[in-house]
């Protein structure tokens, strides 16, 4: 089986990312979203657009909004929540590097 963990917001599940390959310090996953999308997607389309035009500020301030949600990881093989990590989110493909 490979790698996966949930990404929650408390109980609310955001979506599943499932791994994929490695690319040095960053995880490269499958996106699958849940019913707790809509409260991250708005997040992740303003930091694909902030690096569109290579804003380092406006990804800061997302990452930090992104922050404040107090999102985690939840590994499905049953191991500790990840709570400090960064994650890209683009259609059924993310980004993961904790």
């Amino acid at each position: 089986m490979k790698d996966a963990w949930q990404l929650r917001r408390g109980e609310e599940v955001i979506g599943r990312l499932v791994l994929e390959t490695v690319d040095m310090f960053w995880y490269d996953c499958r996106f699958e979203a849940s019913t707790g999308w809509p409260t991250l997607r708005p997040h992740m389309e303003a930091l694909r657009a902030a690096a569109e035009r290579r804003d380092m500020d406006a990804i800061h301030k997302v990452d930090e909004a992104i922050s404040a949600l107090s999102l985690e990881l939840a590994p499905e093989d049953g191991g500790e929540p990840i709570t400090d990590f960064l994650v890209r989110i683009k259609g059924d493909s993310a980004r993961l590097r904790y």
